[in-house]
Parts: C-alpha cells; structure tokens; sequence
C-alpha cells in the first residue's frame, strides 16, 4: 500500500513539474567576431557567421537550452608584414543555463563542446607560405565558456550577445598555445513555444 502512495505522489509530482515546464524549438543564427588568442602573436577580428537549432525547457525563472550551431570562426594577424587569415569551422554545442530577470530578459551561462571539421590557414607554421589545410595541427576537441545575456521578444522571436572563451589549448604542441574567442550576435525564432 504504502509503495502505491509513493509511486502516485511521484507520477502526480512528474506530471505537474511538466506540465509547469515550457518547451520550446527553435532556429537561430547570427554574426561572429572570433580571434584566436595565441602566445606571442597579435592577432585580429576574423568576421563570420553561425546557423542552428535549439530546444528549451524552461521552469520559472531559470531554462536549460542546448543547441547545436555550425560556426565560422578563426582569425586575421600579420606575420612578417604579411596580412594572414585562419579559417576554422566547428560544430559547437552549447548547454545554456538562462535565468530569467524582468519579462524575457535573460543572463546566460554554461559550457560549449566543438568539434573542427575544417581549419584553413594561409600560414602553415610547418611547411611554406600559401593557403592550405591545417587541420592536422589543432585538436578537434575545443571546450569554451559561454557567457551572454538575451531577450524573448514578441512574435516568437529571441536576440542573444554572448561570449564564448576557449578553456583549452587547441594547438599541436609544436604551435604557440591556442584558444578560440568568439562574440556571437543571434536571433532566433522559436517554431514551438
């Protein structure tokens, strides 16, 4: 008896935590400033974008919104009065913790696992100068901490700033130390809300 009474408060206890939750899927993209942040190089702002998708589950005042976005990041620098540029492209998943202050306004948290499927360079540090393929020179594996703030606008529509800092070193150890730096500017649309 006593094993009914427990299991029926915990199914009425699941079924109205989801029913308080809001579920919601979306698409989102936006513009990136990335830079890779490398021991003793200047380096500069490479522009690029993000596109992908999200899912949220929101209790209260706090969500949780993972999302997997294809993202073009990098950077530019100058080596030997030669303007350069890095192009690497990562599939990144993010895993947002939002709380929710006034009306949509939210401060964002969480960590963002990528990984490389592609790094382009005009400077191979290994071999001679010229446009090539240097993906064999980085980890596949980036970890980052994402930090940002966002909006829930009307008309199922999101905007997010965020920040995202390499955690580790990305970089053969032949190479100066590598972290991957990125400013995201996003909208969103919410198809379930």
């Amino acid at each position: 008896m006593t094993r009914r009474i427990i299991f029926t408060a915990a199914l009425l206890l699941a079924a109205g935590t989801a029913t308080m939750a809001q579920f919601q899927l979306g698409v989102k993209g936006g513009l990136n400033l990335s830079e890779l942040s490398m021991d003793n190089i200047s380096t500069n702002t490479r522009t690029g974008y993000h596109l992908g998708a999200f899912t949220s589950v929101k209790f209260g005042k706090v969500a949780i919104q993972p999302e997997v976005i294809f993202s073009q990041q990098g950077t530019k620098f100058n080596f030997d009065g030669d303007d350069l540029e890095s192009n690497f492209s990562y599939i990144n998943v993010p895993v947002i913790l939002k709380l929710y202050l006034l009306g949509g306004l939210n401060l964002q948290i969480g960590p963002q696992f990528g990984y490389l499927t592609s790094a382009e360079s005009d400077f191979n540090p290994i071999e001679e100068m010229g446009s090539r393929n240097v993906r064999s020179f980085y980890d596949n594996a980036d970890i980052s901490l994402a930090l940002g703030f966002g909006i829930d606008l009307p008309f199922n529509v999101n905007l997010d700033f965020r920040y995202n800092k390499g955690l580790n070193d990305i970089a053969d150890s032949n190479l100066a130390a590598t972290q991957n730096q990125v400013f995201q500017v996003s909208a969103g649309i919410r198809i379930i809300d």
